[in-house]
């Protein structure tokens, strides 16, 4: 089974993260920002993984929190795809929501490199603010340890730009992830990822 459990404190923080790779969307999500927690309730769902998230603030600052959120949660799914053999590696997903519309480019090297453009306008989506749902977005991507490629291609309402843009990066990765049953081990010209 494709699992890990990462523990991350800090001064900051203190964020405990489970992921089952292999789970049926299962998702118990506990970082006391509402919105926060709906994003990462639609990445489990639509990622078809089980997702336990349990963060707390230790110096009551949001960006702290939602940052370290992010880190940990890529850290956990990199650490469970481990050497990533036998996985269909590469992937792609569009995501409509209502007006808007999300695509996402996936290869799950263990390259880090993101692109990230989410064309939010508001300065506050529900409890977050504008910065701080960009940084989670950009602390996700980063530490996954992949290349991926998500942009809001069009949309108005800022609220479904951003739930288009985690559906898509949940069903791209659902996809790259799975087992491909004609891959025998390692997925790439270099015998290493």
């Amino acid at each position: 089974m494709r699992k890990s459990t990462v523990n991350r404190s800090t001064k900051e923080t203190s964020v405990k993260v489970s992921v089952n790779l292999d789970g049926t969307g299962k998702t118990d999500i506990q970082t006391g920002l509402n919105f926060l927690d709906h994003l990462i309730t639609s990445f489990g769902k639509h990622g078809m993984m089980d997702l336990s998230v349990s963060a707390k603030s230790n110096d009551k600052i949001e960006h702290h929190l939602i940052e370290d959120t992010a880190i940990t949660i890529g850290l956990a799914i990199d650490k469970a795809l481990a050497d990533r053999s036998g996985i269909t590696r590469f992937s792609y997903a569009s995501v409509p929501m209502d007006e808007s519309l999300a695509e996402v480019s996936i290869d799950l090297v263990k390259r880090s490199f993101w692109k990230l453009t989410l064309s939010i306008k508001r300065n506050k989506i529900e409890d977050i603010s504008k910065e701080d749902i960009e940084h989670f977005f950009q602390s996700l991507l980063q530490n996954l340890n992949s290349c991926i490629h998500l942009t809001v291609r069009y949309g108005e309402n800022d609220h479904h730009k951003v739930e288009a843009a985690i559906k898509s990066l949940a069903v791209a990765f659902r996809t790259a992830a799975s087992h491909d049953k004609k891959q025998k081990g390692i997925p790439s010209t270099k015998g290493s990822m």
